[in-house]
Formats: structure tokens, C-alpha cells, sequence
């Protein structure tokens, strides 16, 4: 949460030109309610399984795309292993001091109404980030203009393929 993957997802994906697809929306629509919703109405672990449902649907089309996922999807062997399998996985890594900044913008997080948000994200951190660990790419998402962290990922991308320009 807080990372910025819809945001520079969407950039990353009209650099490409490529379909940019945000498994959050995917799952919503899936569902037809938010998924905040989902979480009011029939908890995390049914929110898990359809996220786990969704992305693996999304990473069998067969046309490149920008797929973001929510924090928690890569958290699960199955869909990380799916993501290893069918393309690059890219972690936006940010400080605790930078997603607290960013998710105070936004109150609609189910993970963060249970209680102080930096605590909370702290505590994500700790569990999530030995898992992130594993994306092929690890992008650091800073403070400052997401187009600068595309070119980043463009530039790594373009490094460890052996090539001058992605």
C-alpha cells in the first residue's frame, strides 16, 4: 500500500504501449462491490482467494501488459509463483516514513482501519518485504515524480536483459 504500483504502473504501461490492468479493479468488477466491501462483508481470506482467482486469470492472456497487484497477492506462493512463470515481477520498494505519507491520502485501505497505520505498515514490512525480496526487479519508490521510477525500472530492465534501451 502505498508504493505507487497503479500509478507507475500506468506509466510503465504507456512507455510500453501496453494495456495497463490494476488487479484491484479487476477484482472489484469481478465481484461487483469494492473490496473494501469484500473485506466488510466476508473477510480477508475470501478477499484472498478471488485476488488469487483474478491475477491468475489476468497473467494467462497472452498480450503483454502492466499488470499491478495489491500488496498482499505476491504474499501468496501460488500467485507468486504464477507471476515467476509468466513474466517480470517488479517490487516497488518504499520506507515506512514515504507509504505512511502516501496512504493518508486514501482512506478506503481495509488493512489499515484496524489500528494506527504506520504501526500497521511497519508490521507489513516486516513480514512482506523477505517475500517482495524474490520479484525479479527491486525498484525503489521515492518521494518525487512516479516518471522518474519508470525510468528506473525501464533502465534495470534494460540491464539485466543485456540491452542499451528498453
Amino acid at each position: 500500500m502505498g508504493a505507487g504500483k497503479s500509478s507507475v504502473g500506468k506509466r510503465l504501461a504507456q512507455r510500453l504501449h501496453v494495456p495497463f490492468i490494476d488487479a484491484d479493479t479487476e477484482i472489484e468488477n469481478a465481484a461487483g462491490c469494492t473490496i473494501e466491501e469484500i473485506f466488510e462483508r466476508h473477510g480477508e481470506a475470501a478477499f484472498r482467494d478471488g485476488e488469487r482467482r483474478v491475477i491468475g486469470r489476468l497473467l494467462t492472456e497472452n498480450t503483454p501488459h502492466v499488470l499491478a497487484t495489491g500488496g498482499g497477492a505476491f504474499m501468496d506462493p501460488e500467485t507468486r509463483a504464477r507471476i515467476k512463470a509468466s513474466g517480470l515481477s517488479i517490487w516497488l520498494r518504499a520506507d515506512l516514513d514515504v507509504l505512511v505519507r502516501r496512504v493518508k491520502k486514501r482512506n478506503n485501505r481495509p488493512l489499515l482501519k484496524r489500528g494506527d497505520p504506520r504501526e500497521i505498515l511497519g508490521r507489513l514490512i516486516d513480514i512482506r518485504y523477505p517475500v517482495y525480496a524474490e520479484a525479479d526487479l527491486t525498484i525503489e519508490s521515492v518521494d518525487g515524480p512516479h516518471d522518474h521510477v519508470v525510468d528506473d525500472i525501464l533502465a534495470e530492465v534494460a540491464r539485466v536483459q543485456g540491452i542499451e534501451h528498453v
